[in-house]
């Protein structure tokens, strides 16, 4: 396994653990405002309140450009599926990825969502590709996970 494939998988392992020194928001007194902080993610909201910062890109970093429509293979080297999508738990942490399994040319496929520290993922001469240790009947047989449509 290269150096990249074992800094990218350990990317992606990081970005589903929570963060051990986080502080929880304090009720403030009556009167005073809530102070702005960006270790709250992104929020449901129609206005930004917090300050804009800028963030550097690093080498290890993982885009989501790059996993969604990435092929999913078992340790057999058999696609068992494709990642459709990655959700993130209050705007900021990856705690799963859906993954379509079954069905053939978009007919009959369902989502399963793992959790991404049980995967991998590898970029060999810019051809990403997703592992898990599984097999297809066992996703075909794993929790559905269904897409809610959104409210009007």
């Amino acid at each position: 396994m290269s150096y990249r494939t074992i800094t990218v998988a350990l990317a992606l392992a990081c970005l589903s653990v929570p963060a051990l020194a986080q502080t929880t928001p304090t009720t403030p007194a009556p009167g005073t405002a809530m102070p702005a902080s960006s270790d709250m993610g992104m929020k449901m909201a129609d206005t930004a309140t917090v300050k804009l910062k800028y963030v550097t890109v690093k080498p290890a970093d993982v885009m989501s450009s790059k996993l969604v429509g990435t092929t999913v293979y078992n340790n057999k080297n058999e696609n068992v599926g494709e990642v459709e999508d990655l959700v993130i738990e209050n705007g900021k942490t990856v705690t799963g990825v859906v993954v379509s399994v079954g069905g053939f040319l978009g007919m009959g496929e369902s989502y399963v969502v793992l959790d991404p520290s049980t995967l991998a993922i590898s970029d060999k001469d810019g051809k990403w590709a997703v592992h898990a240790d599984t097999d297809k009947d066992t996703l075909k047989n794993a929790p559905k996970f269904t897409y809610s449509k959104k409210k009007s």
